[in-house]
This record gives C-alpha cells, sequence and structure tokens, in this order.
C-alpha cells in the first residue's frame, strides 16, 4: 500500500494559503514545504523558548494561566510580587481571590483570572498532592486550564510532544501553508503534529509564535523583513496586494499597546452627533460665566444709581 502521508499535499485555497500558480494556487508537497520551513527555523532561530518568566512547573502554569489574551511582558511584570507571596500552590490555596486578584489587577480579566489561580491552587493539594500534573488530561482539569496551556506545560516542563496553538501559531501555520482549511486550533494542532517530528514539536511551537509575535504579524505582516517569503504562500499570493509593505513602513498595529488600539477604535466607531451633549465640566463652565455676567450687569445697574 502506498505510504499515504508522504504522498499528501494540500489543495491551497483563499489567499492565506494559495500558492504562486494563478487564481487557485499552486499545490503544495507537503513534506518538502515542512523542510524547508523548519529547517529555517533551525538555522535562524535555534534557541528559541517561552518569553515568561518561570523557575518550575507551578510558575510556569500560574504564568501560562495570566497570560491569556495578555502579554508575556505584561505577566512578567506582575509575577515576581505574586509568587514572591505565593510561592507554592499550598500558599496560594490558602488565600482568597480578592487578595489574589490585587496582584493580579493590571492583568486583562484579573477577576477570572484570580478566580482560575485560586480554584487551580486548591486542586492542586486536593487532586495532585501540590505537584503540577504531567499529562494535558490531568492538565486539562484544572480551573483556568485549556488545551493551550496543558500542551504548553506538557512540552516545555515535561518535555513531551505536544504542540500549543495560539491565535500567533494557528495565523502563521496557515499563512506558510502548514495548515490548511482548520477552523479550530485542534485541528491546526493536529495537522501540525502530523508532520513535525515529535523531537522538535516544542520548539516548533515557539518557532510559530515568536515568528508571529515579531514579524508575521496580524494586521501589518512585516514580509519585506521575512526569510520565509519565498516558502510561503501568503506572501506569494499577496505580494503585490496588501501582504506586501513599503519598505519604510516601520510600525506594525500590533507594536503599538492593546489599549491604544482600543480607544482608537472606539473612537473611530463613535457615532457623530450634529448636537453634542453638553460634558458637565462645561456645562458647570457656563453657569459660572452665566453667573458672573449677571453680578456684572447688577453691578453696572447700582452704580448708575
Amino acid at each position: 500500500m502506498m505510504d499515504s502521508k508522504k504522498k499528501l499535499s494540500i489543495e491551497p485555497v483563499g489567499e492565506q494559503v494559495r500558492g504562486q500558480g494563478g487564481k487557485g494556487g499552486a499545490k503544495i508537497d507537503i513534506d518538502r514545504h515542512y523542510q524547508k520551513i523548519l529547517d529555517w527555523f533551525a538555522r535562524n532561530n535555534p534557541f528559541a523558548k517561552s518569553e515568561l518568566h518561570y523557575k518550575n512547573a507551578y510558575e510556569l502554569l500560574v504564568a501560562v494561566i495570566l497570560s491569556a489574551q495578555c502579554t508575556d511582558k505584561r505577566v512578567n511584570m506582575v509575577t515576581p510580587a505574586l509568587l514572591a507571596r505565593f510561592p507554592d500552590s499550598l500558599s496560594m490555596s490558602r488565600s482568597d481571590q480578592e487578595e489574589i486578584y490585587s496582584y493580579i489587577k493590571s492583568i486583562s480579566y484579573p477577576n477570572n483570572k484570580a478566580a482560575h489561580l485560586l480554584g487551580m491552587a486548591k486542586m492542586l493539594q486536593s487532586d495532585f498532592g501540590g505537584q503540577v500534573p504531567d499529562t494535558v488530561e490531568d492538565l486539562m482539569r484544572l480551573p483556568g486550564v485549556g488545551r493551550k496551556t496543558a500542551n504548553v506545560i506538557a512540552s516545555v516542563i515535561f518535555d513531551k510532544p505536544a504542540m500549543a496553538v495560539d491565535t500567533h501559531v494557528f495565523r502563521v501555520s496557515a499563512r506558510l501553508g502548514l495548515t490548511h482549511a482548520a477552523k479550530t486550533p485542534l485541528e491546526a494542532e493536529k495537522q501540525l503534529v502530523a508532520h513535525i517530528p515529535e523531537t522538535i514539536l516544542g520548539k516548533a511551537h515557539h518557532w510559530l509564535i515568536l515568528h508571529g509575535r515579531y514579524v508575521c504579524t496580524a494586521r501589518k505582516p512585516h514580509c519585506e523583513e521575512c526569510g520565509l517569503s519565498e516558502f510561503c504562500p501568503y506572501f506569494q499570493a499577496n505580494r503585490e496586494g496588501d501582504a506586501s509593505l513599503p519598505a519604510d513602513a516601520k510600525e506594525t498595529a500590533s507594536s503599538r499597546p492593546l489599549e491604544s488600539l482600543e480607544k482608537k477604535s472606539a473612537r473611530m466607531k463613535k457615532p457623530v452627533s450634529r448636537k453634542e451633549p453638553v460634558s458637565l465640566k462645561k456645562s458647570v463652565s457656563l453657569r459660572k460665566l452665566a453667573s458672573a455676567k449677571g453680578k456684572s450687569a447688577s453691578s453696572k445697574g447700582n452704580s448708575k444709581k
């Protein structure tokens, strides 16, 4: 029987994954395609690793829970004080949500994450003897731990062949043609795991996430600076369109703070009113001005008398 994996190729569909061969794009020999991209990453980023700061499994688990929809930089600013107060799951399990919240309030969704951290610490104590479990299935039992977080812990701490798919990995793998028509992170994970050797699966996660964070950004990818352009179906399909940027386009949407982007978006979406309601501050100022004019007119009338 013919080896189906060796013969597998993807029929690129849409701008994200189609190749150079006309409107529909060309078929990609998936095995050769993976090999070229993995070889490039191995040469150019051989020591890729997590940007979160941690010393053990418990600390990484806390950091990854906090990192959901939040930057690693922000998490690294918060964890030193948090972990100094709660150096292990036992100390955190004896705390309460309000105290944990006080340490992480600058993180996105602090109320939910405080509840998750407390629940996680209590379950570690009650179900796992205070130790972080080493299987994806057991990790996913913990509050605040989904498949992505579980895969990160299994891969980074326990050196297990697991591929964590976050928004960066999902986007970059599709653009590079490593995944095809994946609708969910799990579908993308299965395709990546099927073609990346187990020995480098964990490192490949960091390659993709760092590439998505700094080069293949969501809104304005730095295609002109990317060493993978010659292998990238997304770039080849869009080289004369949105994917190619002017050489002097240095700033990307993702390099600006998320908060400022949200504020700008809110301003842009705000409907323009012909009769803007008077603000409280402006209203008070108008009343003071009217009062001052009234007093001035009254004093003038008295002086005439």
